[in-house]
């Protein structure tokens, strides 16, 4: 149902209720005549054009971008003035079906009392306007802002895709005169991994257990290229299978760790993927290198990069906005850690 036909079909059921109850009390004192349900409709429909009048006044004049004071002393004064003017329908309808009273209804606390009831009905149908409108301009926005940040989130993996495919390709091509044999392995790892990364276009988050599984994958070639200059360590609790997590966002802090971490350094050095389900039924999942993190390389990445560590908390924030955390840090003056918290089903995002 659109928008004005459910105005208007709220509108007639919410009016002709206002009269049939009206009808049904005064059938109880003193029984139902023609009149009084010609009175009482008559009375409906004013109602129903007043307040559809008003309803245009606030549409025409912008009344719902005003402030909240100064939609509050409008509304008020416009209530007021339409209860004035309510009375003095009441009256004309009395006039017309015959059932004035001089001497009751113009008495002064009486239409002061019918002034006041009249106030109260045209607040409580304002009251009901605005709320389904705010409620629905909220609503509207949180759809927008859903479908603002699933634009950011296609965006930043789209980032990931040629990246990774860049960084992969110079490890095969390493291997390619080295040793063919390890090559045409690292090929066949290498298409793992490449179905694996056109797969996450389709998916805001997966099974922590296929990230996992791209993340060997990638280590194990990364191990024919390194050989002996590279040594993989996995720490895995069976309760992280239960998590689900942004897709190539481990991938990434490894390959970030290969890259800044055990390229830089004759030796080579060490990679730990450690996961575990905290204190707070989160995913905390560490990433532990050989190297040493200097605050001048890590905003010089961070600048020049532009798709690792910074692609990675933005997908974050967007995912699971506060609930999540990033955060990178030496330990001692061997390795550096890179730490993720995941919360397990509390998505920003449905």
């Amino acid at each position: 149902m659109n928008r004005i036909r459910l105005y208007w079909s709220l509108q007639v059921i919410g009016w002709s209720s206002f009269a049939l109850i009206n009808l049904v009390f005064v059938s109880l004192d003193r029984g139902l005549s023609p009149v009084q349900v010609g009175a009482f409709t008559s009375l409906a429909a004013f109602y129903l054009i007043s307040t559809h009048f008003f309803r245009n006044i606030v549409k025409k004049y912008g009344w719902l971008n005003l402030n909240f004071n100064r939609l509050l002393v409008n509304t008020l004064l416009a209530l007021t003035v339409l209860s004035v003017l309510n009375m003095m329908a009441q009256i004309i309808i009395n006039l017309i079906f015959d059932t004035l009273d001089p001497e009751v209804d113009f008495r002064p606390l009486v239409i002061a009392v019918n002034i006041f009831v009249s106030f109260l009905f045209y607040a409580l149908w304002s009251m009901l306007y605005f709320l389904f409108h705010f409620l629905d301009n909220y609503n509207q926005s949180l759809k927008y802002q859903a479908m603002i940040n699933e634009i950011q989130l296609n965006h930043l993996k789209s980032q990931l895709n040629p990246h990774f495919i860049f960084n992969a390709l110079n490890s095969v091509r390493a291997l390619v005169d080295e040793d063919p044999k390890k090559a045409k392995l690292a090929i066949t790892q290498l298409s793992n991994i490449l179905r694996f990364s056109l797969m996450m276009d389709k998916k805001r988050t997966i099974d922590f257990e296929n990230e996992i599984s791209t993340v060997k994958d990638y280590l194990n070639l990364e191990s024919i290229r390194f050989e002996e200059r590279l040594t993989v360590k996995y720490d895995i609790e069976p309760a992280a299978f239960d998590f689900k997590v942004p897709p190539m966002m481990l991938q990434t802090i490894v390959e970030n760790a290969i890259k800044h971490g055990i390229s830089n350094r004759v030796k080579g050095g060490l990679i730990e993927v450690k996961c575990y389900e905290g204190i707070t039924d989160d995913l905390v999942i560490q990433v532990k290198n050989s190297g040493q993190l200097k605050p001048q390389t890590f905003s010089k990445k961070r600048e020049g990069e532009g798709h690792g560590v910074s692609n990675t908390i933005q997908r974050l924030k967007l995912i699971y906005g506060n609930k999540a955390s990033f955060r990178i840090y030496n330990e001692g003056s061997d390795f550096v850690i890179t730490e993720i918290k995941i919360p397990k089903q509390s998505l920003k995002l449905g």
